[in-house]
């Protein structure tokens, strides 16, 4: 399973990479503005220094509502660097503006997904992944994670492409059940990342050696 960091923020991203771990960062307007970025102009910019600080794949995400704009939008997005991939929202335009860009070989990450029938649609128009959000669905009292399992099921039986990226990841434990369920990708705010790192035991047996190592050097 992948990791992708979801922020705009440039020194998460480039702590996260330093771990050795990362793989691409997903964004989206409400990230853009946390760090105070606005404007078209300046929201480029700073999505070409996202897409040259790292390796892998960066979700650009079109502001646009309706097909044409989101075309337009997204041709500026797809032309700031090669490993940018134009984030769209699921909608019928969404999916008209995800099977355009299929056919333009641009690759595409379809947001906001919330069932297994969106899924279905997304896969079919070439959408390169697909975003089901995890927390926003268990916000609800529904299960985020079984929305995953569902979703795994159908694309492997059917043989969609579109890999699936766990988002709305909000803790560690998210992240380990995103991966017992056959999720391709998973995006997280760096403190999810950092919250694996978290055991009481690790903690106590590392407070043992140094205990003993000092003992032995006295």
């Amino acid at each position: 399973m992948k990791f992708f960091i979801d922020t705009a923020n440039i020194n998460q991203i480039a702590e996260a990479k330093d771990l050795g771990i990362l793989d691409g960062v997903t964004t989206n307007p409400s990230l853009m503005a946390k760090e105070g970025i606005s404007g078209e102009k300046e929201i480029l910019a700073h999505y070409k220094k996202i897409a040259d600080l790292v390796d892998g794949d960066v979700s650009a995400e079109v502001i646009a509502t309706d097909f044409k704009t989101m075309v337009e939008e997204g041709l500026r997005l797809a032309d700031i660097a090669e490993n940018i991939v134009v984030k769209i929202p699921m909608t019928k335009d969404g999916i008209k503006a995800i099977s355009f860009f299929a056919e333009e070989g641009i690759n595409t990450n379809c947001t906001l997904v919330f069932s297994a029938g969106q899924a279905i649609l997304a896969a079919k128009a070439g959408a390169t992944y697909l975003s089901p959000f995890v927390g926003r669905v268990d916000d609800i009292n529904w299960d985020g994670i079984a929305l995953i399992k569902e979703i795994v099921k159908i694309y492997s039986i059917q043989g969609y492409m579109t890999e699936i990226l766990a988002a709305s990841i909000r803790t560690p434990l998210h992240i380990v059940q995103a991966a017992k369920a056959g999720a391709d990708v998973v995006t997280c705010p760096l403190n999810s990342i950092l919250g694996l790192f978290n055991h009481p035991l690790t903690d106590i047996g590392l407070a043992k050696f140094l205990e003993d190592h000092q003992k032995l050097n006295k």
